[in-house]
């Protein structure tokens, strides 16, 4: 039998980070077994800010509006299927196959036979459907709820094994936007039998002595305080007793918050953690350079990472005087040297973009469809003489700074506003725009996603996590049902009207992604948002995730994509499948 020890020796590797400290009350509650480290995967950042603590480890509610810590979620619930980006590769997991019918009105999906909760109960199309119907009928109090008001008429266990989705209008995506995880992107499948008699806005989730959080993952919640999360192989996992999947090696899963980036950095030299929150090209290249037992998606060469779904772009209020005029956010544009944005921002490891949309295999055909466009409508080309010419015929001058001023004498601040991800692309923004007679200026407010969302930040460095098949999601950002007033709360942020951008896109909803209707519609549409350039595109986002080998191997790299590296994405099951110790 093997030895079990207290949860202090079960973590000790960890208390030498010196920034752990385990609730004794949580630990004295209960015994955690041993498991040695190289049988054990330590992630420190998931995908937040720097925290010190995760403020939400009492909640396994992956419902709950605001803050959701990336502890656990992320793996806990297989999904239906999963979506690899990175080889256009859909993967059947709990379920089969599904099929739209003939206007995409209907959704039927067929689940795997032997699918079960970690309590053993069976998982059947009653737990699909009740998911997507509790979702819209707690609109909007829950997360992704609103999508399901908007989307779902019924949902229907028509066998066991047969769900099906009748929608309020045609929706040829529904199954890939929220059942089929890629990134962050996709809703969880929840156990009917645990949450039909809870009110899901205030259902926590967790209980420690009844089992809860019950999932369909291969692993159990063992412990979860302030300042660690850790998950357990379970040894009944569904998709190893049928002879789906095989047992992961990794028995242990330690999940720590976020800290600074140059800790993060620290802990991976000292062999301390297995994988971490993405660094800046600056901070990997000397982690790289000091243990050369870590590598990243790219290994040790540039970019130093994967090419994300979040291309990055100078973001505005689109309904505030100045931000408002298309010419001047062409006339800011031209003052951007996007060569400076990679050079210096990106410190070489990284690549200009023209448009909102990431370069992926199933995009760039969309992206090549347009290259006329791009010619027409420049957005990487530098050429502060247009800017020039465009403020002074919009009647600004230059006061003796050399600051452009209106007819009153006023300077046109900009002032920009972003957050740590990408705050070495600040600099040479505002460094170019200075120098093109803007007086520009940048901050990272604790309160960033805030004064974005209520329109305080005029103008922002963020990126667009939307499109990764077909470019109708992204393009469904600036649509202006999100164009409240300045003070009231929207997302996505620009709040930009153009009424015959909205219809052409409302049009692209209603057609497949790979319905060749879509790229005459997609041409329309490009050459009203490129030539209106609500949006400034900036330079493609990479994720550098330092990798660590001393203790697993098989990561994903560019020799082997099957999936990407951020261990805060929904893909992260799949990493977990391949990983092998590597003594």
């Amino acid at each position: 039998m093997r030895k079990r020890k207290s949860a202090a020796q079960v973590v000790m590797v960890t208390l030498i980070l010196g920034a752990l400290v385990l609730s004794s009350a949580i630990c004295a509650a209960q015994e955690i077994k041993f498991v040695p480290r190289n049988r054990t995967l330590i992630s420190v950042g998931g995908g937040g800010e720097a925290s010190l603590q995760f403020p939400d480890y009492t909640s396994m509610n992956p419902y709950f509006l605001g803050h959701i810590s990336a502890h656990g979620a992320q793996f806990a619930w297989n999904p239906l299927f999963f979506y690899n980006y990175l080889g256009d590769e859909e993967i059947p997991f709990m379920g089969e196959s599904y099929q739209y019918n003939a206007d995409f009105t209907e959704l039927t999906i067929k689940i795997r036979p032997g699918v079960e909760w970690s309590d053993g109960v069976p998982f059947t199309a009653r737990d699909v459907a009740f998911t997507l119907n509790m979702l819209r009928d707690n609109a909007p109090a829950l997360r992704q709820s609103g999508d399901m008001k908007i989307w779902v008429k019924d949902a229907q266990a028509i066998d066991k094994l047969t769900v099906k989705v009748i929608f309020n209008s045609p929706n040829p995506r529904f199954m890939f936007n929220y059942l089929m995880p890629h990134q962050d992107i996709g809703i969880w499948i929840i156990p009917e039998h645990i949450w039909k008699n809870q009110d899901p806005a205030d259902f926590s989730n967790y209980d420690m002595e009844k089992g809860w959080p019950v999932v369909t993952g291969p692993y159990r919640l063992a412990l979860s305080t302030p300042d660690q999360t850790i998950w357990d192989l379970r040894e009944d996992w569904w998709a190893a007793k049928i002879g789906f999947q095989p047992m992961p090696k990794v028995e242990r899963i330690i999940f720590l918050p976020a800290f600074d980036e140059t800790k993060h950095a620290q802990m991976m030299i000292n062999n301390e953690v297995d994988v971490s929150l993405n660094l800046s090209s600056e901070n990997i290249q000397k982690v790289l350079e000091l243990n050369p037992k870590v590598s990243t998606f790219s290994g040790h060469k540039p970019p130093f990472g994967y090419k994300d779904w979040w291309p990055t772009g100078l973001g505005f209020n689109d309904s505030e005087p100045l931000f408002d005029d298309p010419e001047i956010r062409w006339a800011i544009s031209y003052a951007i040297n996007r060569d400076d944005v990679v050079t210096y921002g990106l410190q070489g490891a990284g690549t200009a973009t023209k448009v909102p949309f990431p370069e992926f295999p199933a995009l760039n055909r969309y992206i090549d469809s347009i290259q006329d466009l791009l010619e027409q409508y420049d957005t990487n080309e530098f050429n502060p003489q247009k800017t020039v010419e465009t403020m002074e015929r919009k009647g600004y001058t230059k006061d003796k700074e050399g600051f452009w001023v209106d007819s009153d004498g006023n300077r046109l601040k900009i002032e920009i506003t972003t957050f740590s991800v990408l705050q070495s692309i600040a600099p040479p923004v505002v460094e170019n725009l200075r120098r093109a007679g803007f007086d520009a200026s940048y901050h990272m407010p604790a309160d960033f996603f805030s004064r974005i969302s209520l329109g305080i930040a005029k103008a922002y460095i963020f990126g667009h996590a939307a499109s990764v098949r077909d470019p109708y999601m992204t393009l469904d950002l600036y649509h202006s049902r999100f164009a409240l007033p300045t003070g009231e709360s929207t997302w996505p942020p620009y709040r930009w009207v153009n009424p015959e951008f909205d219809k052409i896109v409302e049009q692209m909803g209603t057609i497949a992604y790979d319905d060749l209707e879509m790229f005459p519609l997609f041409h329309q549409v490009m050459e009203i948002w490129l030539k209106e350039l609500p949006d400034i595109p900036l330079s493609s986002y990479y994720h550098r995730n330092p990798i660590n080998h001393t203790y697993w191997t098989g990561w994903p790299n560019e020799d082997n994509p099957y999936t990407n590296d951020a261990n805060w994405h929904k893909t992260l099951l799949l990493m977990l499948l391949r990983l092998q110790p590597t003594q």
